[in-house]
């Protein structure tokens, strides 16, 4: 999934959590899909920042996925 898919679902789950009918058993749910987005977020922005490091040091052009 592309970052902006992510966050594009993570917004999806924060409107979720902010509205009023929402039960304790699924704002939980919806608080653990949220956090599994972030961390996927923060792997996926590690990884660019990595691949642009690499680009930085040697000055060759690598292919993002």
């Amino acid at each position: 999934m592309k970052l902006e898919e992510i966050l594009l679902n993570l917004e999806k789950t924060i409107n979720v959590l902010e509205s009023e009918n929402i039960s304790l058993e699924d704002s939980f749910k919806e608080y653990q899909k949220g956090m599994e987005m972030i961390k996927l977020c923060n792997n996926t922005i590690d990884k660019i920042e990595k691949d642009v490091q690499l680009i930085m040091e040697d000055g060759e052009k690598i292919e993002f996925e």
